[in-house]
């Protein structure tokens, strides 16, 4: 073998060592993104009661061709809204689709307006209750969850998050009393076992 062609064949090998570890980082880092998404979102429930619904996460919702028409329609909500601040339905549409993108604070926001508009409506002081919970505002939760629960005493949803956010304040004696009320009104309630084993936790911890 000639020098020119021994080098020719070295740089070969190089080209193609080199290009297989670009194809292989390449293929490292999309697998790595695959399995980041559904972890953020084990991540983002975490803190969330167990029967609490299912939350689309940031990066689910606005990925492909349906992320992209959520965003569309909560931009087109948020003008709607901002537009008409007068209009409840449009301030409620537009903190529902906030939610369904986990963006809990601009939710709040427009929830809080509407709650302006109608104070006694019992659907948007629940919401204020679940969008404070689980943008972690616990103490403005429980008033919301209260204030719900005032309206009307039946809402075992508000009562469970209730209980949750109690719990998750350390207020042991309210938490209790809520607990109780949420096993008598719904006895197979499958959040109650664990909620009572957060409680005994937080009394042991008081002793």
């Amino acid at each position: 073998m000639t020098r020119d062609n021994l080098l020719f064949a070295i740089i070969g090998i190089l080209l193609g060592f080199i290009a297989g570890f670009l194809l292989a980082g390449n293929i490292s880092q999309r697998e790595a993104a695959q399995r980041a998404m559904p972890l953020s979102a084990q991540q983002g429930s975490q803190n969330l009661p167990p029967n609490h619904p299912p939350v689309a996460g940031d990066q689910q919702a606005a990925s492909g061709e349906g992320g992209q028409q959520m965003l569309a329609s909560v931009q087109t909500a948020m003008k709607q809204a901002r537009e008409n601040p007068n209009d409840f339905d449009a301030q409620v549409t537009a903190a529902k689709l906030e939610y369904q993108i986990q963006r809990f604070d601009q939710a709040i926001e427009y929830l809080l307006a509407a709650n302006k508009l109608k104070p006694d409506n019992t659907e948007v002081l629940a919401m204020l209750g679940e969008a404070n919970m689980d943008a972690q505002h616990y103490d403005a939760a429980v008033k919301w969850y209260k204030a719900a629960l005032a309206k009307n005493p039946k809402d075992i949803t508000s009562l469970d998050g209730y209980c949750f956010v109690l719990l998750q304040s350390g207020d042991v004696k309210n938490a209790e009393d809520a607990l109780n009320k949420l096993e008598k009104a719904d006895p197979t309630n499958q959040d109650v076992a664990q909620f009572r084993k957060k409680l005994e936790e937080l009394k042991s911890g008081k002793k």
